[in-house]
């Protein structure tokens, strides 16, 4: 509805007016994404059964994987010394009016495809949460947008369908779903911890030091002091 039409309208048609298109527009694209976030679930278990057969028998039971749903929207499979969150936001998005997304031609023809339901890949150290460090830090390592005709694209570390000039051309299926986690789990195994700057902890207080040896409560990431985006060169060099 353009804002000529809007002028013609009274505020409470407007109203209905907004409810019965954008409103509705949003909770089946909710929908769309929440059935989406199922079958990533479903994914990631049968992945994590999958590589675990094929793992040799003297591995170490910590380097196994093992996947936990932790509710309606969060899931998390865990490897070594890693751990993926997979979290679906509840709420649908739109894009600010500098994304490329609205160079796109599908988009284009019709604005409203570009509402989109987000699912993250947060990668934790499995430490973090064993010890309940609650200060260590975590990392985006892909989000996966899709609308409510299940057109999706992926930002993120070694993602295949990053590009914002597919959109619109390929639906989200079980496979692409497959290779989304599989690529998160090849650049996780990859994204090592590094050591902190020595200035970055050459002082530490009282109140530290005590939290450091009660609840081993020292902050730490994999890239702590460092900038995230430094890891881009490596993936220029070993994609």
């Amino acid at each position: 509805m353009d804002s000529e039409d809007n002028k013609k309208l009274t505020p409470k048609d407007a109203i209905i007016a907004c409810l019965s298109t954008k409103s509705q527009l949003k909770s089946e694209t909710f929908d769309v994404c929440l059935n989406v976030f199922n079958e990533f679930k479903d994914v990631l278990g049968e992945i994590s059964n999958d590589l675990n057969e094929l793992l040799p028998d003297n591995l170490h039971r910590r380097i196994r994987l093992v996947y936990s749903d932790r509710g309606k929207f969060e899931a998390e499979i865990k490897f070594a010394d890693d751990i993926l969150v997979f979290s679906m936001h509840t709420d649908i998005f739109q894009f600010d009016r500098n994304h490329p997304i609205w160079k796109n031609n599908y988009v284009k023809q019709d604005s409203n495809r570009a509402y989109c339901g987000i699912i993250s890949v947060y990668n934790f150290l499995t430490d973090s949460m064993k010890y309940n460090r609650t200060q260590d830090l975590g990392y985006l390592v892909a989000r996966v947008f899709i609308n409510k005709d299940h057109f999706f694209f992926v930002e993120g570390k070694r993602q295949k369908k990053q590009r914002t000039e597919i959109f619109g051309n390929e639906k989200l299926t079980r496979a692409s779903i497959i290779s989304i986690v599989e690529s998160a789990i090849l650049y996780t195994l990859s994204f090592d911890l590094l050591a902190p700057p020595f200035d970055l902890v050459k002082e530490l207080s009282i109140e530290q030091m005590k939290a450091k040896i009660d609840f081993a409560n020292t902050k730490t990431g994999k890239r702590l002091g460092f900038r995230y985006n430094s890891d881009d060169v490596l993936d220029r060099h070993e994609d």
